[in-house]
């Protein structure tokens, strides 16, 4: 209604402005009463949806002294070193309230994380972790999306809940871990 009383407006003062300078008339814009555009289709509700951010994960160089750094410097509390074999790395957990860093180094030269220091010398973010309410509804969306992950099956990760890791050519760049909240 209100946009129809604005067109009337625009049309009435288009006819006083033409009435007083003849060459400045204008056509009157249209009205339409209901829209062409189709409208939106309808997206079915998702059986699953995001949690939190549980965490984002750091590659280290050396673990003991990323440690230090977050403890004495930034005076964040870290968990002892925790080594996660069937994993292939060590781990260090940084609390900083609303959500954890994760200080990650190599348990062995055929960790997934050497070959991340190997291209990144100094270290840096390898992944973050985002909850969700039901990984094995995510996954299954997630691979009719065409959204690849690097394993077949959720493992049990870190914090002994189960963990898909999705493939970072599928997400913009970023290995995104999903977690089972």
């Amino acid at each position: 209604m209100a946009r129809v009383l604005k067109v009337a407006t625009v049309v009435a003062a288009a006819s006083y402005v033409g009435g007083l300078f003849p060459r400045l008339q204008a056509a009157a814009p249209e009205i339409r009463a209901l829209s062409t555009l189709p409208s939106p289709p309808r997206v079915a509700r998702a059986v699953w949806s995001l949690g939190r951010l549980n965490h984002v994960a750091i590659a280290v160089p050396d673990l003991e002294k990323a440690r230090g750094f977050y403890r004495d410097v930034l005076g964040a509390q870290v968990s002892e070193t925790v080594p996660l074999p069937d994993h292939g790395v060590s781990v260090v957990f940084v609390n900083l309230g609303n959500t954890k860093m994760e200080l990650l180094h190599p348990l062995g030269d055929d960790s997934p994380i050497a070959g991340f220091l190997q291209k990144n010398k100094a270290g840096g973010m390898h992944h973050v972790c985002i909850e969700v309410d039901d990984l094995k509804a995510a996954v299954a969306d997630l691979r009719e999306k065409k959204v690849r992950s690097l394993s077949e099956e959720a493992q049990l990760g870190a914090h002994g809940k189960p963990v898909i890791f999705l493939h970072p050519k599928d997400c913009g760049g970023v290995l995104v871990e999903l977690e089972q909240a």
